[in-house]
């Protein structure tokens, strides 16, 4: 394998299955500082493909990571006026955005848990310039990973030091199906028919609510309406796009007020930068009433506490157990990655289509969108049809229907 066309093609698969950009399209890029050395390979591929300009803003974790020992929370959590300008001038011209996420674990570890949720708040804020428009305007967006060194040597501790960072990126491209012989276009569009065809049988069922069980405490029940579907919708005036590379999963957006249990979740969440396990939510009416967890809860109650939304679920995303990258038996301490290895969820902001103004049901509205990983191997969901039949869709971690 020859890596430096293999990370081209990967660049390639970012630019134009991932976010498909169009003529003379300005693309924002938030990039990981550490993720430098790719960026340049990422934006020539965008300009071949036609892009107007490239506008990378590195994201510099390490300098955030001082901040926020020195200044004030409210300080770190402010969102300035340039940061905001920066953004917002590109976007009114019609720009695209990704973000090139590389992860570092242990370098929030001996952050104080106040001033981890104080920088999650400040790069979330920034992003959320970046989600409204892609709501408002229907502009694409893709969320992927790029291989760091430091990345590569925490997860892959059985590896030496000198070959982590090359099987890392041998992994990445193996999960996000970039070969050296396949066509990726084709590939990925097989894929997204095979996982729709899947969400268009789970909505014939016309399932009103789905329950989860497990063997680590979850037992869990959503209430969905007649306009939740793990059918795809795209919206017709919409440039097609695949907002998140790679990607296993089919999801639905739950009534708002529907939610009814227990939930634990099954691999760590990166907030800020700080890992936190071991944690779990209970639900009543939909709102989270409690936070199960040991370390993190104070990072925890403050993100079900952003606003009135945060406490609610936006999506529930199913992904079964025995997926390509559950199977590498690798945490990767980024939501983008450990989401479509397992079934997880989403705290904030729904993702579905906004309901008629007399619908009785309601979906949930945030600043934020959180998502947390609940697939376990042992796994059961079923979905319960108008009539009160129990359906199986899940047995043992994995798709039954």
């Amino acid at each position: 394998m020859n890596l430096d066309e293999m990370k081209r093609k990967y660049a390639y698969t970012l630019a134009k299955v991932g976010l498909n950009v169009q003529k003379d399209q300005p693309v924002l890029v938030e990039a990981n500082i550490e993720a430098a050395y790719f960026t340049p390979v990422f934006a020539e591929e965008c300009y071949k493909l036609g892009a107007s300009n490239v506008i990378v803003h590195y994201l510099d974790e390490p300098n955030l990571k001082i901040a926020a020992k020195y200044r004030s929370e409210e300080d770190v959590k402010k969102i300035e006026d340039w940061e905001e300008l920066q953004c917002q001038k590109y976007l009114d011209e019609g720009a695209c955005y990704v973000r090139l996420e590389s992860v570092n674990p242990p370098l929030m570890a001996d952050v104080p848990e106040n001033q981890a949720n104080a920088i999650f708040a400040h790069t979330d804020g920034v992003r959320n310039i970046m989600r409204k428009a892609s709501r408002e305007k229907h502009c694409q967006w893709l969320i992927a990973t790029v291989p760091t060194q430091s990345w590569a040597e925490y997860i892959l501790k059985d590896v030496p030091k000198e070959n982590a960072l090359e099987e890392l990126w041998k992994i990445i491209l193996k999960i996000c199906y970039v070969g050296e012989d396949n066509d990726v276009e084709k590939t990925w569009k097989e894929n997204a028919v095979k996982k729709n065809e899947r969400g268009l049988r789970i909505d014939s069922y016309n399932f009103t609510h789905i329950h989860y069980t497990a063997s680590n405490g979850t037992d869990l029940t959503i209430a969905l309406t007649p306009f939740s579907k793990y059918g795809m919708n795209m919206p017709p005036i919409a440039v097609p796009f695949v907002p998140n590379i790679p990607s296993e999963e089919i999801c639905t957006t739950p009534e708002k007020y529907g939610t009814e249990g227990v939930i634990y979740a099954s691999k760590p969440l990166v907030l800020g930068g700080k890992s936190i396990e071991n944690f779990g939510f209970r639900f009543e009416k939909g709102k989270v009433v409690e936070v199960i967890a040991n370390e993190g809860r104070e990072m925890l109650e403050a993100l079900v506490n952003t606003d009135e939304g945060a406490a609610y679920l936006g999506e529930a995303a199913l992904v079964e157990y025995s997926s390509p990258i559950s199977m590498s038996n690798i945490v990767f301490y980024t939501t983008l990655i450990d989401e479509n290895a397992s079934c997880h969820m989403a705290l904030g902001r729904a993702l579905g289509p906004q309901l008629p103004a007399d619908s009785p049901w309601t979906f949930n509205d945030s600043s934020i969108h959180i998502d947390f990983m609940v697939g376990t191997k042992d796994m059961r969901i079923t979905g319960t049809t108008p009539d009160g039949k129990e359906v199986a869709i899940f047995e043992n971690g994995d798709f039954v229907i």
